[in-house]
């Protein structure tokens, strides 16, 4: 799958998705996109956005996006590291235009 990471989310976090093609938001150039014209950008170029905005799903209109949206619970590495196969998981069970929220069992 094609994912692309936002601008908060770790880099290293590319590690738990390496049978996947990853690059960021930074990368690709769109670095200080905001969020409406940064999703026009990556829908239909990326399968996958992975990001830590909670706001995103109430700030946008999502309908008829065909980019699947995963949020990840926070941008601490530490975390994210604990979570890396709930993150995996959500990964592998997205499909076109879906929104999954990460949450850590362990708050």
């Amino acid at each position: 799958m094609k994912i692309i990471l936002d601008e908060n989310v770790p880099w290293p976090l590319r590690r738990f998705l390496a049978e996947h093609e990853v690059t960021s938001v930074q990368r690709e150039g769109f670095g200080g996109s905001e969020n409406g014209e940064l999703l026009s950008l990556l829908d239909g170029n990326f399968e996958i956005f992975v990001l830590c905005d909670k706001n995103l799903r109430y700030q946008q209109n999502l309908a008829g996006r065909t980019i699947a949206i995963i949020e990840l619970p926070t941008n601490r590495w530490p975390l994210l590291e604990r979570l890396r196969e709930s993150i995996a998981r959500a990964v592998m069970n997205s499909s076109p235009g879906t929104y999954t929220t990460v949450e850590d069992s362990h708050e």
